[in-house]
């Protein structure tokens, strides 16, 4: 199946949010890398959790063993999409950012001080302050540089790994300028100095096909919010890896993965959230297997979404007094996430100006506050960003491209 505009309106049955209007302008969610909207088939999944499963799990009765035993799918079904060995590969946690820090707290006590750490400054926080942070605990970080088209310096990436350096902290796709990065490059180099490398694919696994293992990740976070799923993050973890660390976690908790840093009851209706909107992706593809038929609707997808997002980015470079930041669609890869400022109008205001419109949009600096540092726009109200999801269209991009003309044209020449 190829995902085009027709199955893209028929995709759009699908998602009850996509009903709405304000005033008497339907609702157009522009900005999927804030967070999707979820599926019927989520929504369903969650209720029926909570009306059939609504226990802990390790109990010696039904309902109890249900609760597992739905866990497991879901673990499962996220190795499908990650393409990891096992579910026993998969962690769940309220957030990507929580369980980093989890993560940083259990490798931290395998360092010695004076031990490096290298990050980028085109990451999201929540791959840089938990790493940060460890500067506290006498490590020391080194942070790749960003150039000004978007990418990073890759010659500098090479400079900052040295025979101290014990881990690679880096995000494989940014979520406020579309960048791709080279993450088999920081494979390598990880390689040569025996370190680990921890991918934040949070941004990534929403708009690409998935495969860790090929990506030579050792961990790799990403969220099920940011495709079509509940808010539950998720982590990966390459096969004996989490046995061997020490995270913060009870006497009373299961001491193996995938269990070792989950902290806590686990939200069990989420959860089942996660397997549903990953059985609903795989409904878009063609295989013999649910990994086949996610990795078909995947690639489906990306192709849908970055034709979309071209057509945008290529349109709004006419637009007077705007300015287009990140790579351009050239046949590198790149997610569907374009971000723009406007001479002498602070993104709020236009992203107010385009709310009150339906047209959904975010503004500011989406936690990645480094590459808006390195951009010098923090003075100016960060960026205003759009994201395509396989809901959106090309009339909702019209719109925008109609709302957006009409914004620039009345400012002062």
């Amino acid at each position: 199946m190829t995902f085009t505009n027709t199955e893209c309106l028929r995709s759009r049955q699908d998602f009850p949010a996509l009903t709405r209007e304000i005033g008497s302008h339907p609702v157009a969610f522009l900005d999927g890398p804030g967070g999707t909207q979820v599926p019927h088939a989520v929504l369903d999944a969650i209720r029926a959790s909570y009306v059939n499963r609504n226990a802990n799990f390790d109990g010696r009765f039904r309902t109890s063993q249900d609760v597992g035993a739905a866990v497991n799918a879901a673990r499962n079904a996220v190795a499908d999409f990650l393409g990891a060995a096992s579910g026993a590969e998969i962690s769940f946690g309220a957030n990507m950012t929580t369980l980093n820090f989890s993560l940083s707290h259990a490798l931290v006590r395998t360092m010695q001080t004076g031990d490096e750490i290298v990050i980028t400054e085109l990451d999201h926080e929540a791959n840089r302050g938990p790493w940060l942070n460890l500067r506290e605990r006498g490590m020391v970080v080194r942070e790749v540089k960003l150039k000004p088209s978007g990418h990073l310096d890759l010659d500098d990436f090479a400079k900052q790994i040295t025979s101290r350096t014990r881990l690679v902290a880096m995000g494989l796709a940014s979520n406020s300028l579309g960048t791709v990065t080279s993450v088999n490059l920081a494979r390598k180099l990880c390689d040569d100095v025996g370190a680990l490398l921890v991918v934040d694919a949070v941004h990534y696994a929403a708009h690409f096909p998935m495969d860790v293992k090929n990506l030579g990740a050792d961990f790799l976070l990403c969220s099920a919010y940011k495709f079509y799923g509940p808010h539950i993050g998720i982590l990966y973890s390459r096969s004996g890896l989490l046995d061997s660390l020490n995270p913060d976690y009870l006497c009373t908790q299961k001491s193996a993965a995938p269990y070792r840093i989950e902290t806590g009851t686990l939200n069990h209706a989420a959860i089942a959230g996660v397997q549903a909107c990953i059985d609903y992706l795989a409904t878009w593809g063609t295989g013999d297997s649910r990994r086949a038929q996610i990795m078909s609707a995947m690639s489906d997808l990306h192709h849908y979404e970055s034709e979309l997002a071209d057509y945008y980015y290529e349109s709004i470079k006419s637009l007077p007094k705007v300015h287009v930041w990140g790579p351009g669609f050239d046949g590198s890869p790149r997610s569907p996430t374009v971000s723009l400022s406007v001479e002498k109008m602070m993104p709020e205001t236009i992203a107010a100006d385009l709310g009150a419109q339906g047209l959904q949009v975010w503004h500011g600096h989406f936690y990645a506050l480094k590459v808006l540092e390195v951009l010098g726009l923090v003075d100016k109200g960060g960026l205003l960003r759009i994201g395509i999801s396989m809901y959106n269209t090309r009339s909702e991009i019209d719109r925008l491209l109609t709302a957006l003309e009409t914004i620039t044209k009345s400012l002062p020449s």
